[in-house]
Formats: C-alpha cells, structure tokens, sequence
C-alpha cells in the first residue's frame, strides 16, 4: 500500500492566536481559512510540503455530534494540554527551539534534551494548549 499522512487536526480556542502561531512563529503556509469568529477551519503547512497540513479547527463545533458533558471534558483537557498535540522535526533544534522562544509567548514544557530512546527534543504548547514536540532530525 501507498500510503501518507495528508492532514492532521488540531482544536483552536482562538483562531487568530493559532493562525499567528502556525504561520508567524512556526513559518507555516496558510492554505486555507473557512468559516469566521470561532468557528473557522485554518489548514497549515510546512513550506514545501504541499502534501502535508495541519487543520485547525473548533474543538467541538455544533452539530458534530458531541454531548454538552464531552464538550466540558475536551475544554478541560485543553486546558491542562492533554488533549492534543502533534511530533514535528526540524534538522536545528537548537535554533528552531531559540526562535519559537524569542518569537512567541507559547509556553515551553520541554528544552533540548537528549531523550533515553534515542532522539533529541524539545516541546512546547501552542495557544490553545496542544502539545507541540520538535525533534532533531540527525
């Protein structure tokens, strides 16, 4: 089988401040924006890799199916940074992880550290809480 990973989603309390994150400090294309105030869908990617997005979207938009009391349980779990996140790679660690924390308020979780299975990375959370690891590519 021929298979790639085409696009991820990731919840946005604040579109705006995501947008700024993803594009500003992270350096990724907009490739799409749809909808307005808090209900738009943002898709993201690393410049050339057309293949590749990331899809901010609302957390738990009407309609979708999801009950009051998981709606409550996602808006916590952002708020701790549980509930999702996504492993990226950059060949500087040192320099990508020195921009991200002169560029941004993201909150660093993690500095360049040598992990116990073999890679190097740093982790950080984007502006709604979503885990954003960056490991060294050697």
């Amino acid at each position: 089988m021929d298979i790639t990973i085409y696009a991820s989603f990731l919840p946005h309390t604040d579109p705006d401040a995501s947008l700024a994150f993803y594009r500003d400090t992270l350096g990724f294309e907009v490739r799409g924006d749809v909808g307005k105030g808090e209900m738009r869908w943002i898709t993201v990617g690393p410049p050339g890799q057309p293949d590749t997005s990331i899809v901010l979207e609302p957390p738990a938009a009407p309609g979708c199916g999801i009950t009051d009391d998981e709606r409550r349980t996602i808006e916590e779990m952002m708020a701790k940074g549980t509930y999702a996140g996504v492993n990226l790679a950059a060949p500087d660690l040192d320099g990508v992880f020195a921009r991200l924390q002169a560029a941004s308020d993201a909150e660093v979780i993690q500095e360049p550290t040598d992990q116990p299975w073999g890679v190097r990375d740093c982790a950080f959370r984007d502006p709604a809480g979503n885990m954003i690891r960056i490991m060294e590519l050697r």
